[in-house]
């Protein structure tokens, strides 16, 4: 089962009341730096956790099961969808990618801030399913820039390559249903954008009630003198 990783400190519980964890979708092409852009994000926002999705695709050279992505078989992937074990999961470019509902809804229940990685399919399916979701697109600076990191990574066979630059053109007009959008033509300021936008949403009045109120009792009789 996949699981939300991170240092993810829950928020303690005032008069019953505690601050509920958000859930950040961050979707881009294949290629568009998204993974780079939220390891920048972990190792300077604090209480950021990571859910990790379920795959049919085999292991790259260097991802580990659990981390990256939880390495499923068919049979195990069909098992949890009939279960109704995922919150959304879809088919990109040839293999099946999940997100478990059960790894989700406790980490945002226990006050944790959650990143989920997938494609713009799991991001349009989390919409629909979930009632508070912040969304951010990460736009490559040009087709061929995403040409060249496809390329460099080496990960894929020339074929998979083709046919993930041929789904990009898709997916980057999918952009206009996301909350945010960044232009990943420069890591640092773009991952300086990312770690704004999880700041700024932390601080909506709606989240922080739980603080107000903590804070308003104090003034709610006078202080002895």
């Amino acid at each position: 089962m996949s699981e939300a990783r991170g240092d993810t400190g829950a928020n303690p519980a005032v008069d019953g009341d505690c601050y509920q964890g958000i859930l950040f979708v961050i979707s881009s092409p294949s290629g568009g730096g998204k993974g780079t852009l939220i390891k920048r994000l972990r190792e300077t926002v604090p209480g950021v956790g990571y859910s990790v999705s379920w795959t049919t695709r085999a292991a790259r050279p260097g991802e580990t099961d659990g981390v990256n992505y939880t390495f499923v078989s068919e049979d195990e992937f069909d098992a949890m969808v009939n279960a109704g074990g995922f919150v959304e999961w879809a088919v990109v470019h040839g293999h099946r990618y999940g997100t478990t509902r059960a790894a989700v809804g406790q980490a945002l229940s226990q006050g944790f801030d959650i990143i989920l990685e997938i494609d713009v399919q799991g991001a349009r399916a989390i919409r629909q399913t979930m009632e508070s979701v912040v969304t951010v697109f990460i736009l490559p600076p040009s087709f061929e820039v995403l040409r060249e990191r496809l390329t460099m990574r080496m990960t894929e066979r020339q074929e998979e390559l083709e046919l993930r630059l041929a789904n990009a053109r898709g997916e980057v007009a999918e952009y206009r249903h996301f909350d945010y959008l960044i232009l990943n033509d420069a890591v640092e300021r773009a991952a300086a954008q990312l770690a704004s936008i999880v700041w700024a949403e932390r601080a909506r009045r709606e989240r922080q009630e739980w603080v107000a109120r903590r804070v308003l009792q104090t003034f709610a009789t006078p202080a002895a003198r």
